[in-house]
């Protein structure tokens, strides 16, 4: 991640994903190219003064985002904390407060609605709350006439297909997309393990699992070493430090250990363990979103979020190809990373910038029919 390039040019496009633990946010110049992605930990359900810093924040790092030819265009899944006493009333209130922050050019995204204003959001916020998926898929679906999105999050897992070049969910909402297995509650970071399983093997014997928030995914992909340390922004769930040796404190509490009843490679095993449970999980919901779209059951994965290690192990499991979100978003291998990451962010921002630029195209060739 770095500062705004010297030499890219303007005006640039800002693409918000406001969720209810972190703000993304990306930059991308007037040629579609995406120039920067950032993330931030932002505890929205603790109050909108953490949005508020957290915007501080961007503004510090993006001087531009402040600048009158910005563009920003947004994307949310924060409407569902509860700070809100519902998801219409988080729609409303997030709009206008970042209606006030950004600026005349803020477009929120609305899917099949196209871009709302702030103002637009009160009458449309259904189709406003949550959409970051589509927003990801609409962009993939770009690209790739058949392939099923996975995007594996800090919280979250999206399970998306995309058949004859659209987007072919079976359900809009949440509630939907929990029915259909097109949206699971399980993330690379946030989940608590007991989320996972009841009973796990351990010592040669099956034991319960205690039903407490003692350790987090988080915790596993920190001893398996593939979770990105620059995602683990969020606090580990004894607020202890998030290092092996601490996560192996954690996990051994799951099972009403301390960390020296076994070795390091017993604690190492154990996480293996927890991540073949939530790579199985998601294989079964993967197995619910093909049973709908047959002509899906040999097309790439395309994966995206912090946890997309587990999409490309899935994709090999299966002998599946698989793709990168950030080689579709054209990313440089410098932001390959963060682009896949911060994958509605980026969604958003490129197309937004490839909506203008093709108004700003018709608005040129109409000047041209007129002279």
């Amino acid at each position: 991640m770095s500062a705004d390039p010297l030499l890219a040019k303007g005006p640039f496009t800002f693409g918000w994903d406001v969720g209810g633990a972190h703000l993304k946010v990306s930059q991308a110049g007037a040629d579609g190219r995406v120039l920067d992605v950032g993330q931030w930990a932002c505890p929205l359900w603790q109050g909108l003064d953490h949005l508020n810093r957290t915007i501080d924040l961007v503004f510090a790092r993006w001087p531009s985002a402040r600048g009158d030819d910005a563009e920003h265009a947004v994307t949310m899944t924060g409407e569902m904390v509860d700070l809100f006493a519902s998801r219409e009333d988080g729609v409303r209130v997030l709009a206008a407060t970042l209606a006030e922050r950004l600026g005349p050019h803020l477009r929120i995204y609305a899917g099949a609605l196209g871009w709302l204003t702030s103002e637009e959001c009160a009458a449309g916020w259904r189709s406003v709350a949550s959409a970051n998926w589509l927003a990801t898929a609409s962009l993939v679906a770009t690209s790739l006439t058949s392939a099923i999105l996975i995007d594996i999050g800090s919280t979250t897992t999206d399970i998306v297909p995309i058949a004859g070049g659209r987007v072919a969910a079976r359900a809009a909402d949440d509630a939907g997309r929990l029915s259909t297995g097109e949206l699971v509650y399980l993330g690379a970071v946030r989940t608590p393990l007991c989320a996972l399983a009841q009973r796990v093997a351990f010592g040669g014997a099956q034991v319960n699992v205690m039903n407490e928030w003692f350790a987090t995914t988080a915790d596993v992909y920190r001893l398996t070493g593939e979770l990105n340390p620059d995602c683990d922004v969020q606090p580990s769930a004894d607020h202890g430090p998030k290092t092996e040796a601490g996560s192996r404190v954690r996990l051994a509490r799951m099972i009403g250990r301390d960390a020296g009843d076994a070795s390091d490679d017993d604690w190492h095993a154990f996480a293996m363990q927890w991540r073949t449970l939530q790579l199985h999980e998601t294989a079964l919901n993967l197995a619910r979103v093909e049973a709908a779209h047959q002509a899906l059951s040999h097309a790439p994965i395309v994966g995206a979020g912090c946890g997309r290690f587990l999409a490309r192990a899935l994709a090999r499991e299966e002998g599946r190809g698989y793709i990168d979100f950030a080689t579709l978003a054209g990313a440089s291998a410098r932001l390959a990373d963060w682009t896949a990451t911060c994958a509605p962010s980026v969604a958003v921002a490129l197309l937004a910038r490839r909506e203008r630029a093709a108004r700003e195209q018709k608005a040129d060739r109409d000047l041209r029919a007129a002279g």
